[in-house]
């Protein structure tokens, strides 16, 4: 029986990370607009439920919740191998080392998995998903954080490299950022 969002939200309660404050809203709220985002810009549905998962594990930026490593079993079971294993590398990638990958002409895409210390090295597609997955997530929040130039760089580069909505969405949101005074 395919899960439905209703089912991967209650694993947030379960797990006590639905109230966990996350750039002026719930972790859990985050994530669904993370999801939402993902499900408008047309990604498979495996992409769309890994990010929902995102930063499950924690990321380098985010460490409100973090389900321990040694339940990614359990996480697998409940969403899939393929939406865990892209949950999994947006929580471990180094994002330094993931930057200077997005700016490489051509695959692989190394970087560093900040909790192991292992090298990855990604192909075309794999990196391609884990950039949408990426790029997405920070376009959904950048605003509320009020934290423009964060990887500003490596951001614009995921998103032309995208193309498509993923560019336009990265436009839209930047039109936002307020005007500086001098």
């Amino acid at each position: 029986m395919p899960h439905t969002l209703k089912t991967y939200t209650d694993y947030f309660i379960r797990v006590g990370a639905e109230d966990v404050p996350h750039t002026n809203k719930s972790y859990l709220a985050h994530a669904i607009g993370v999801y939402n985002d993902l499900k408008a810009w047309r990604a498979n549905e495996d992409l769309c439920v890994a990010g929902l998962f995102h930063s499950i594990y924690g990321t380098e930026f985010f460490q409100g919740f973090k389900l321990p490593l040694d339940r990614r079993g359990e996480l697998q079971e409940l969403i899939g191998i393929e939406a865990e294993r892209m949950a999994y590398l947006n929580c471990a990638m180094d994002r330094p080392t993931f930057d200077t990958s997005v700016f490489l002409d051509a695959g692989p895409y190394p970087f560093k998995d900040r909790l192991t210390g292992e090298t990855i090295a990604m192909n075309d597609n794999d990196f391609t998903q884990l950039c949408t997955l990426h790029v997405c997530d920070w376009l959904e929040q950048v605003e509320r954080s009020g934290n423009w130039n964060y990887r500003r760089d490596a951001y614009r580069q995921m998103a032309r490299r995208l193309g498509g909505i993923a560019e336009e969405s990265y436009r839209q949101v930047f039109a936002n950022e307020p005007v500086r005074s001098v």
